[in-house]
C-alpha cells in the first residue's frame, strides 16, 4: 500500500465529492480509486465515509483524517521545497482561527503584512468569537485572548489587553460621571454578551483586589463593534478592551473613567496543538507575530498621550 497515495486520493475524494471527480481529477480508473479508499479503512479499521447511491459524507473520523491528511501532505511539500530550493520559499496553506474584533482590526494589517513577505503562503481565516477545536476542525493555530486554563495548547504571548470603561461626553453630561464603582448600579451599561457572567464586571482596586460590581445591562450583544458605536451614540457606559475603542479615546468621543480600577490584565495568544510537528510555515508565521506585536501595545498610547 502507498501510504501517501491513498492519503491523496481519499483528499481528493472529499473535495470533488465523489469517486469519479476524484479519478478524473487524478486521470485514473474509478476502481483505481474505490481500491485506494478500500485499503486506507481496512488499514485504519474505520469508516471514513457514509455511503449512498447519492453522495459520500464524511463521517466524524473521516473528517478528523482529512484535516490531519491536509496537514501531513503540504508539510510534506514543504520539506521538499525547504530541501530544494536555497531560499526556503514558504508554501502551503495557514489555516487560522481568529476573534472577530481583535482579528478585523489588528490582525488583518498583520496578516496582509506577512503575505507580502510570502506570497505563496495561503491563508484561511474563520473570524469567530467561539472557542474552535484545533484538531478537530484541522486548524493550524488560533488568536485568543484570555486567561488559558492548562492544556495540550501551546501558547506563545503576543500582547497584554487591558480593558477601560468609558463613556461618551454626551451621556456623562446628562447621567452625570460615576466617581466609584458602587455608581454603577444607577448608569446605563452596554454589557458583551458572551461573557460567562454578563450581570457582573470585574475590576481591581487600587490595592490590587479584584472586585465583581454588579450591573444593570440596558443593552447585550456579542459584537464588541456595535457596544463601541452605541457608547459613541450615548446609549450608556462601556467596558472594553482598548484595542477596540483606543481611536475613539484618542478623538474624544470616549472619555475613560475610573481608571484607577482596572481590569486584571488578560493576553493576546498565539495557540497551536502540541500533538503535531511544527511546520516551518507555522513557525515563521508565529514568530512573525511575536515581534509585530512587542513592546507597548500601540492601542495602549491612548491613555498615556
Amino acid at each position: 500500500m502507498n501510504r501517501f497515495e491513498n492519503m491523496d486520493t481519499f483528499i481528493r475524494v472529499v473535495e470533488t465529492g465523489s469517486i469519479s471527480g476524484a479519478a478524473d481529477r487524478a486521470g485514473v480508473a474509478k476502481s483505481a480509486v474505490s481500491r485506494r479508499l478500500k485499503e486506507l479503512e481496512e488499514h485504519l479499521g474505520v469508516q471514513l465515509f457514509h455511503r449512498t447511491t447519492r453522495q459520500m459524507n464524511l463521517t466524524d473520523s473521516g473528517r478528523a483524517y482529512y484535516h490531519q491528511c491536509v496537514r501531513i501532505l503540504e508539510d510534506v511539500l514543504e520539506a521538499e521545497l525547504a530541501t530544494s530550493q536555497a531560499h526556503g520559499t514558504l508554501k502551503g496553506r495557514l489555516k487560522v482561527a481568529l476573534p472577530q474584533t481583535f482579528g478585523l482590526m489588528h490582525m488583518g494589517p498583520a496578516i496582509n503584512e506577512f503575505l507580502l513577505a510570502h506570497p505563496q503562503i495561503e491563508f484561511e481565516l474563520d473570524f469567530n468569537d467561539r472557542s474552535a477545536d484545533l484538531v478537530q476542525e484541522g486548524f493550524d493555530l488560533a488568536v485568543r485572548i484570555a486567561k488559558l486554563p492548562d492544556s495540550s495548547l501551546i501558547a506563545r504571548r503576543l500582547a497584554p489587553v487591558k480593558h477601560v470603561l468609558c463613556g461618551s461626553p454626551a451621556y456623562l453630561e446628562e447621567h452625570g460621571v460615576p466617581q466609584s464603582l458602587d455608581d454603577l448600579a444607577n448608569h446605563q451599561c452596554l454589557v458583551y454578551s458572551l461573557i460567562r457572567d454578563s450581570e457582573h464586571w470585574l475590576f481591581n482596586s487600587a490595592e490590587g483586589e479584584l472586585e465583581k460590581v454588579k450591573i444593570h445591562p440596558y443593552l447585550k450583544t456579542s459584537s464588541g463593534e456595535f457596544l463601541r458605536s452605541a457608547a459613541v451614540d450615548g446609549s450608556g457606559l462601556v467596558y472594553l478592551p482598548l484595542f477596540i475603542v483606543f481611536k475613539e479615546i484618542e478623538q474624544g468621543t470616549l472619555v475613560p473613567l475610573l481608571s484607577e480600577h482596572t481590569r486584571s490584565e488578560l493576553n493576546a495568544y498565539a495557540i497551536y496543538p502540541q500533538t503535531r510537528h511544527l511546520s516551518r510555515r507555522v513557525r515563521v508565521f508565529v514568530d512573525f507575530l511575536v515581534k509585530r506585536f512587542e513592546g507597548v501595545p500601540y492601542w495602549d498610547r491612548c491613555l498615556h498621550s
